[in-house]
């Protein structure tokens, strides 16, 4: 097992999986091209400086974006940097081939980690950026059967379209990583970690907020209730998460921003179809609203969750766009609308209990959280990833043959067990209503006479005893044991 596994920078938590594959790497007898990407803060800079920790590594990152970026300071900054970090005098140059060539006389032998840090940045103002990268990884960087070269950033979008769809970069990259919010169990390590000692539903409240973000919850005081942290970093002037949202969508889309804003607010208030978000956001069906969206899902800000025939197994062509992001959906609810009281300092005292449909949001937020960490809830189940024949958010259009239907999360497995999992959020524990409601609505599917239907219930205040004592679920799980996973 590699460093990286055995001793953690403070403060570092998870990513045992991502570190143990880039860690397998150094065993290759040939070098790495690796591509790391996902959404800001999610700690792909953290995860390569913890793998790259004791290695020889030259990490280089490129300029932010603004009016003022230009090729130039773009390769005045890489050359200021590799000046920094070997020593060698520093160098003007027009040509990124001329520092890719003097980069690679410093990394041709020995074990060594070469990192390009938001790559698209860095590349964003020269078209043949990526074509001189590829002919000096050909030529140079992949002589070194010992060096593993690292492009990571933040805009997704970009690198797949620059990088991984590429015909110049086909059949050169070692291995991708997405990187994907942190797990449930991981968020909970990583609070504990900053000191926060709060009850599962306090932990579930700066949940419903960062959502697996570890660069937000590193910002919670453990001192500080649930509350107090989200006051403090949403509704007061010069809070981190009150300007988070204009740097993310300005930095990864420019000044097509507003565009990608809009299309968000139409789905915050609730998942909603193509035709839907069109005429939401004043946006006609088109090919460019389409890539708009598609963008947004490849950011990991939304997704698309299809659904499908519970009879033939096929996924249709119905599918609905859901914001994933649990920050985006409080900003836009919660924090844009005030933004003016923010700043005068109105908000010091702000409860959350004061907050408009704040218990709607919280359903919303939390079946987020549970989707986000499906693996978790097959685990609980006991149901192995390889017997699932599918599983999303469901719905079931109405016809004139049967009613419509919507379930938070159904699993249809090989065995015809169909595992309809009502995500319940409640200020109190739940009562008997719960089942009701779920025998009307599971009385609409449309299945075969060979599935069964397994109702099971994900709460986060607890359940009454007159619920289990009727035994309707064949599963009740506490939010609070995905935490201790």
């Amino acid at each position: 097992m590699g460093k990286s596994l055995k001793k953690r920078a403070l403060g570092f938590v998870g990513r045992d999986k991502e570190l143990r594959l880039l860690e397998s790497l150094q065993a290759k007898k040939s070098s790495s091209l690796v591509v790391v990407k996902g959404r800001r803060r999610i700690g792909k800079s953290r995860l390569i400086d913890e793998f790259a920790e004791g290695k020889k590594t030259y990490k280089f990152v490129g300029l932010p974006p603004t009016k003022e970026t230009t090729k130039e300071k773009e390769l005045d900054e890489f050359a200021r940097q590799l000046s920094a970090l070997t020593g060698m005098p520093e160098v003007k140059v027009d040509d990124w081939s001329k520092l890719f060539a003097l980069l690679s006389e410093k990394v041709s032998k020995g074990k060594v980690v070469v990192v390009f840090d938001e790559i698209s940045w860095m590349g964003s103002q020269d078209d043949l950026f990526l074509g001189k990268l590829k002919t000096a990884w050909d030529e140079l960087f992949s002589k070194n059967p010992k060096l593993i070269m690292i492009l990571c950033g933040s805009v997704s979008m970009w690198i797949d379209d620059h990088i991984l769809n590429s015909r110049a970069f086909y059949g050169r990259i070692s291995w991708t990583i997405d990187l994907q919010p942190l797990p449930l169990n991981d968020c909970n390590k990583l609070l504990i970690a900053q000191g926060f000692r709060g009850s599962d539903y306090e932990k579930f409240k700066i949940l419903s907020v960062t959502g697996g973000i570890p660069w937000y919850l590193e910002q919670m005081q453990g001192k500080l209730s649930a509350d107090e942290n989200i006051q403090r970093q949403c509704f007061t002037k010069g809070g981190i998460l009150v300007e988070e949202f204009g740097r993310i969508f300005y930095e990864i889309f420019g000044k097509r921003d507003h565009v990608y804003k809009s299309l968000v607010e139409a789905i915050a208030s609730g998942p909603a179809d193509y035709e839907t978000i069109s005429k939401r956001s004043g946006y006609q069906s088109s090919g460019r609203l389409s890539e708009y969206l598609d963008n947004l899902t490849k950011g990991g800000f939304i997704a698309r969750d299809y659904t499908w025939s519970i009879k033939s197994g096929k996924e249709s062509r119905l599918s609905l766009y859901r914001l994933k992001d649990n920050y985006l959906r409080f900003f836009l609810k919660y924090i844009e609308p005030r933004l003016n009281q923010i700043d005068k300092g109105r908000l010091s005292a702000l409860s959350l209990s004061q907050l408009s449909g704040w218990e709607a949001i919280l359903g919303l937020q939390f079946e987020n959280l549970v989707l986000a960490n499906r693996k978790l809830v097959l685990d609980r189940l006991h149901i192995r990833p390889e017997s699932v024949l599918a599983d999303n958010p469901y719905f079931q259009r109405g016809t004139k043959n049967g009613k419509g239907c919507q379930v938070d999360y159904l699993i249809q497995t090989k065995y015809h067990n169909l595992y309809a999992i009502e995500i319940k959020f409640s200020q109190g524990e739940i009562d008997g209503r719960v089942i009701e409601e779920m025998e009307e609505k599971l009385s609409r599917i449309n299945k075969s006479s060979k599935d069964v239907i397994l109702p099971v219930l994900i709460h986060v205040n607890g359940v009454k005893a007159s619920v289990r004592e009727r035994e309707y679920f064949h599963e009740i799980i506490d939010f609070g044991d995905f935490l201790l996973t």
